[in-house]
């Protein structure tokens, strides 16, 4: 198993994979040092890629992921 198997392997407890994972921690990082404003697009990107290698589009779509996290749980 490849570390980019492992990248994309959703976690047991949440169901996140370490690239979301990532995404979300750039994320609460920039927010804290904006003092809780919101964080561009290209400054996260340039965030994430500082510590994995994704391209652009991977980044939208685990962006459009988070956001349509958990808004339909099953019932």
């Amino acid at each position: 198993m490849t570390s980019d198997d492992l990248d994309n392997l959703p976690d047991v407890r949440d169901g996140l994979t370490r690239k979301e994972r990532l995404v979300l921690y750039c994320i609460d990082q920039i927010q804290k040092e904006r003092g809780g404003r919101n964080v561009p697009t290209v400054m996260l990107y340039g965030r994430v890629v500082e510590h994995i290698n994704i391209s652009e589009l991977e980044l939208q779509l685990i962006l459009q992921r988070l956001t349509s996290y958990n808004q339909n749980p099953a019932t």
